[in-house]
């Protein structure tokens, strides 16, 4: 448990971002707003003058990224701390120049801190410069109306006007500007609080996770109620039960999930900053810190040692690996849990498959001469073949792809970019330890202990996690089928595609449901009218 004060205050923000603002006000924000521009994918940048290439105004080169002065617009490059770069030597030249704002991403970062920090009114300044014709508050910055309740939650700074709902939703028809179709309930832009694409993306899966959505709409975990019985411990899951509950709201306006990203950030001190991190990583550190409250809260273990806290009862599945000696035959089973199934791309073609992927997983290898196995039977080391199954399937199977890798001998890492096609309807049948054991011993064996029979291999997709760019300073984005129909999620935007940009895609982590869940859940769903709070959902023009 962390050593930090157990509460659910926002961390003190960024000293020379507090100066700026007391010093400055929203001037510098106002200025921003007038060079920002978005494209019509949604990606939000800074125009800072006529040229189609900005370059330094101290090199006149371009190493890293760019950053624009708050203070005095003055353009410097950065691409690290070691590199010598010139935003740093300007915000170290000059007092009180520390805040500047990246020019690609529109984000807001810290010279003094060397780090990217989040202010929820220039986090709201870039937002609304979207909503074409709206007026200006006292402060010269576009506001758009949020809740009372929300601006308390995320300590937001007075002098933000809010706006009417016909205002709300000119904002929400903008987003939805070229959609075919109108947009179901629980899809909710999330905004990027800071190289926070990585959470966003796995935040979109998880709430669109059929049995995970059930549970949290269904009120099994109240945060109103577990916060009065611990009101001084930590709760992921209370923080993500206050998700759902706005996601699920009605309310089109992306949201902030800035209490959850502090909160995460106290229960993993070592991820705690504003660089980007792994999408993979976060979604298993996610699940084990929902364990660690749900598993000891409830006592969920079951006599066979079964964990049944949601995050276990919704993605945890059993491995089995057979390791056989190559002399005498000997067998040496073991059985693993696991939350997800990581698979290696098969580097001798340009362009995998999923299908592919779960071949070479099941294959028996050869260990090396370095892993030789002791046989009981033979009571020495002998050279042993190593083939993995799966024991029990999950109700959401989430499927990691290993794009990312690292050489010992070179010391570095790199992304693999290989194309990967995989199925929308997915049968996890053959790679069942009863059908890998059956397929070793040629079908001979008719009867398994504790065959697979009764539990459902189709799986379909709802969800693909993916990465573009390079390994460094790459972009994860989701894509959720929903009613048959694709969306793409890239932070606060929201658009419909088609299913052929999906399959085009650089999938990283692919979320399948079985079936059967899934289509149970859905029509349970498609008749709630209210929440589980018993609020009436409020409805917003031109969305289902």
């Amino acid at each position: 448990m962390s050593s930090r004060n157990p509460s659910y205050t926002n961390p003190k923000p960024c000293k020379h971002l507090s100066d700026y603002k007391r010093k400055h006000g929203l001037n510098g924000y106002n200025l921003i707003q007038n060079h920002i521009k978005t494209s019509p994918h949604g990606k939000t940048t800074i125009e800072t003058c006529e040229s189609k290439a900005p370059t330094c105004s101290s090199c006149s080169g371009y190493q890293g990224r760019l950053y624009i002065c708050l203070i005095c617009s003055s353009v410097s490059c950065f691409l690290s701390p070691d590199s010598n770069p010139c935003a740093l030597f300007h915000a170290r030249s000059h007092v009180g120049h520390e805040i500047s704002v990246d020019i690609e991403r529109a984000e807001l970062y810290c010279f003094g801190c060397c780090d990217q920090v989040y202010d929820p009114d220039f986090d709201k300044a870039v937002m609304c410069k979207h909503v074409m014709g709206l007026g200006r508050n006292e402060n010269g910055v576009v506001g758009y109306g949020l809740r009372s309740s929300k601006r308390k939650r995320l300590g937001f700074v007075g002098g933000i006007v809010d706006l009417d709902s016909k205002c709300a939703k000119r904002l929400v028809s903008m987003r939805d500007r070229g959609s075919k179709s109108c947009f179901p309930l629980g899809l909710r832009g999330l905004n990027n609080l800071g190289n926070t694409c990585f959470m966003n993306s796995v935040l979109q899966a998880l709430l669109h996770a059929p049995p995970l959505r059930n549970y949290f709409l269904s009120d099994n975990h109240n945060h109103e109620i577990c916060r009065r019985r611990s009101p001084d411990q930590l709760c992921l899951s209370c923080d993500i039960d206050v998700i759902f509950s706005a996601v699920f709201s009605g309310e089109r306006t992306p949201y902030s999930p800035a209490q959850f990203l502090y909160s995460w950030w106290q229960h993993s001190e070592n991820l705690a900053c504003y660089e980007q991190q792994d999408a993979h990583e976060f979604f298993i550190s996610m699940l084990d810190r929902i364990h660690e409250k749900e598993g000891k809260a409830w006592n969920t273990i079951r006599e066979n040692g079964d964990c049944q806290c949601i995050a276990h009862r919704v993605f945890s599945g059993l491995l089995r690996s057979d390791v056989t000696c190559m002399s005498c035959g000997f067998t040496s089973t073991t059985y693993d849990p696991c939350m997800d199934i990581s698979l290696d791309l098969n580097s001798n073609t340009p362009s995998s498959t999923l299908v592919g992927c779960l071949d070479l997983f099941t294959r028996p290898e050869k260990l090396g001469s370095d892993l030789k196995f002791f046989c009981q039977d033979c009571q020495e080391r002998r050279d042993s073949l190593k083939q993995m199954s799966i024991r029990r399937l999950p109700s959401v199977l989430c499927l990691h792809i290993k794009r990312f890798e690292h050489s010992s001998i070179r010391k570095m890492s790199r992304k693999i970019d290989r194309h990967l096609q995989f199925p929308f309807s997915l049968d996890m049948g053959p790679y069942l330890s009863s059908s890998i054991v059956r397929k070793r011993f040629g079908n001979r064996i008719f009867s398994f202990e504790g065959d697979e029979t009764d539990i459902s291999t189709d799986f379909e997709v709802f969800a693909v996690v993916t990465h573009s760019g390079m390994l460094e300073s790459g972009h994860y984005v989701t894509y959720l089928r929903l009613k048959n129909q694709w969306y793409k999620c890239d932070d606060a935007w929201i658009n419909e595609v088609d299913e052929e940009v999906v399959r085009a895609s650089q999938s990283y982590l692919i979320y399948y449901v079985q079936k059967v869940l899934s289509h149970r859940v859905s029509e349970d769903l498609s008749c709630l009218l209210v929440s589980p709070r018993g609020d009436t959902f409020v409805p917003i023009a031109g969305c289902c």
